[in-house]
């Protein structure tokens, strides 16, 4: 049976914490507030552009309603769009990961909840693109992780099964999908976590993507000889 990893996009594949908080900031005056400290809020990233929103909000004492979320989102977009790629990189290795999984026989896929289109346009940008089996959105299913569905189709559209699959992720989030899916999980050291990743305890954590091949073996188990 075809093996097949899955792998998050932001904090996982590329790091594009600098890029989204530069679009946080870049609306921030339509919100009343204060810019954001890059450095500071790093972590942040993770949780996207409403995640951003909320959390300067936070950081200036001040409340923020759904409903101006809501209305800032769209101008949010359109500055990330503006420089979807201004900064943002694979992470180091991570490309060599993923060429050497396909060069096992992996499938390999992108299970994101960032929007679709906005994904497939970093990535695209970034080259390789042709690299991914499938990719999948916040908007491509009604829902997302952490709910399975968002990964075990994602699986499904990759060619592969959950019994023969590993969730590569950097948050609670992916580990969240991964777990519900019935599906073992890997969790980067370099992302965008706010909870130390000992403390979720999934399959297995990795800080260099030199070590993500002889883990998603470990997880998956070998291939399987035909016939």
């Amino acid at each position: 049976m075809i093996r097949s990893a899955i792998f998050d996009l932001d904090g996982t594949l590329v790091d594009t914490a600098a890029d989204l908080i530069a679009a946080m900031n870049a609306v921030a005056p339509r919100l009343d507030l204060p810019p954001l400290d890059p450095v500071e809020a790093r972590a942040a990233a993770g949780r996207g552009g409403r995640g951003l929103m909320r959390h300067a909000a936070a950081k200036a004492g001040r409340e923020i309603t759904d409903d101006q979320v809501l209305a800032a989102y769209p101008a949010f977009l359109d500055a990330y769009e503006a420089r979807i790629d201004a900064t943002s990189r694979y992470f180091p290795g991570a490309e060599d990961a993923v060429e050497a999984l396909l060069s096992a026989g992996w499938r390999v896929a992108i299970c994101t909840n960032k929007p679709e289109r906005l994904a497939r346009l970093l990535i695209e940008r970034l080259g390789g693109g042709a690299r991914y089996h499938a990719l999948l959105g916040a908007d491509s299913l009604p829902v997302r992780k952490p709910d399975p569905r968002h990964l075990l189709v994602t699986i499904e559209r990759a060619g592969g099964a959950p019994g023969r699959a590993v969730m590569i992720g950097d948050t609670e989030t992916d580990l969240n999908a991964a777990r519900a899916a019935g599906v073992p999980c890997a969790l980067f050291s370099g992302g965008f976590s706010t909870t130390p990743l000992a403390a979720l305890a999934p399959e297995a954590i990795f800080d260099r993507f030199a070590e993500l091949p002889g883990l998603a073996d470990r997880l998956v188990g070998p291939a399987r000889a035909k016939g």
